[in-house]
């Protein structure tokens, strides 16, 4: 028993008093880390706690940059708006308010395609925010997308219908639009068609007596389908101002020279030959 006792003795004497004062040190650290000394540490705990507060740093100096942005973009330095946005978007790359607010000045540089990019992440990150859809419906409007522009506003009216602005503004003036755009369509349609017809009239792909009242009829059937053409050339659709679309032909008080000859005057050139 006293061998025993002694070695256990001459071990604790051996040890130094620095290694004692470290290990108690030690032992207190674990102590305030909630950690009892012989208790392992929950290592991914740590780092998950780390990420969290990564991402609360992140998002903090995100938020910083977007208002930084959004105070040069009012003072109308939009460029300068941009870059601050960008550097918050790499920060934060799924804040949708952040390629929205980016789009709206894009639209207003006249910067079209990147302010659609722009605008379709907004919605791609949130999509049942109404704002972003106006955005996004305004400036495919910038880019002649009216189909795609009066689809984003229908989306915007039916997550915000309580918005008048919204469909009696935007949606509107979307579909007023695109009536325009279709009756452009037909417009080209039937001057194409007009033109087909002249190159290619029946009416001259037939033999005719000279003198013969058929000849006659044939002229004064192409010149007016002439005539129509020239009008169809001369007409543009237009907008009035109740929103109307209107056919609207230029030039109506040209000379006579223009007119569709008549019958008499067909008979007077032929009796020059």
């Amino acid at each position: 028993m006293m061998a025993s006792f002694g070695w256990k003795r001459k071990i604790g004497e051996r040890v130094s008093k620095s290694s004692v004062q470290q290990f108690e040190a030690a032992a207190e650290k674990a102590e305030d880390d909630g950690h009892s000394p012989g208790e392992e540490v929950d290592w991914l705990h740590a780092i998950k706690r780390r990420r969290e507060i990564l991402l609360e740093d992140c998002a903090a100096k995100s938020k910083m940059l977007k208002d930084e942005g959004a105070m040069l973009a009012e003072q109308g330095r939009h460029w300068e708006a941009i870059k601050k946005w960008d550097e918050a978007i790499q920060l934060t790359p799924d804040n949708p308010l952040l390629y929205e607010m980016k789009s709206q000045v894009l639209s207003i540089l006249h910067e079209v395609f990147p302010a659609v990019k722009a605008a379709e992440m907004a919605v791609k990150f949130r999509s049942s925010w109404w704002e972003g859809w106006r955005t996004l419906g305004r400036a495919q409007l910038n880019l002649g997308e009216v189909d795609l522009a009066v689809r984003s506003f229908q989306i915007a009216v039916h997550l915000c219908p309580s918005e008048r602005v919204l469909w009696q503004e935007d949606l509107n003036w979307a579909w007023t639009l695109q009536k325009q755009h279709l009756a452009t369509k037909e417009k080209i349609r039937q001057e194409e068609e007009t033109k087909e017809q002249i190159l290619n009239a029946p009416e001259l792909q037939q033999d005719y007596d000279f003198e013969s009242d058929e000849v006659l009829a044939a002229c004064e059937a192409v010149a007016k389908r002439q005539t129509h053409y020239e009008e169809l050339k001369r007409t543009t659709v237009v907008i009035d101002a109740e929103g109307n679309i209107k056919n609207v032909v230029t030039g109506e008080n040209e000379s006579e020279d223009t007119a569709t000859p008549s019958k008499e005057q067909f008979v007077k050139a032929r009796g020059l030959f």
